[in-house]
């Protein structure tokens, strides 16, 4: 199992309309919303299926991720369609041991959509939004596992080559990868420590 997924946080209760003009160019009509209680059901449907076999395991570690939000740490959104979510995307808290001092950074994982709204936009539309909300809080740096194919168009970087070094010798070098946003510094270099909900769900790296 790999933590190659993608997850969310909580943010100020606005909704984002998506279309002709919105942020992201997705799906006309889609709505962005940060997940509410009664969504959880279906944000765990939206993982077992995007996942496939895995998907049990990846929606489990959802609800787990949850426990870490707080209104100023993290970020859980949630697309919507015709009154049903099709895609999830969740931020939660781990930290960067730098040399100066411990600093609170978000993970992205997990990240998912149903199948038949996949590559439509979705995805997309929750990363960039996710991201933006995650700038807003004051996140410095944004964690990753994932393919080095799809995650740059959003502002990804591999994440050694800018001083960070993985959890994990299980996580391949490329998949490692960060985001700076606007208040990052030089000084922010060092181990990332997924928080401990990743670990007793075996959610890190290849098995």
């Amino acid at each position: 199992m790999t933590a190659t997924r993608q997850l969310f946080g909580r943010s100020a209760p606005q909704k984002i309309r998506c279309g002709p003009g919105g942020r992201p160019p997705t799906v006309t009509g889609m709505e962005l919303r940060p997940e509410e209680a009664a969504d959880h059901d279906a944000v765990h449907d939206v993982h077992r299926q995007a996942f496939g076999d895995d998907g049990e395991h990846v929606a489990t570690l959802t609800r787990d991720l949850r426990g870490l939000l707080s209104p100023t740490s993290g970020l859980s959104l949630v697309a919507v369609e015709n009154d049903k979510v099709v895609g999830h995307v969740l931020f939660t808290r781990s930290i960067l041991d730098a040399p100066e001092r411990l600093v609170d950074v978000l993970v992205l994982s997990p990240v998912g959509v149903l199948p038949a709204h996949q590559r439509s936009g979705v995805g997309t539309a929750l990363i960039t939004r996710g991201l933006e909300l995650a700038d807003e809080q004051g996140a410095p740096l944004v964690f990753l596992e994932g393919s080095p194919g799809y995650y740059p168009r959003f502002g990804f970087e591999p994440g050694e080559p800018l001083g960070f070094r993985k959890p994990s010798l299980r996580i391949p070098d490329a998949a490692f990868q960060v985001r700076r946003l606007s208040g990052y510094d030089q000084a922010m270099t060092g181990t990332l420590v997924y928080s401990e909900i990743f670990w007793r769900h075996d959610a890190v790296g290849l098995r």
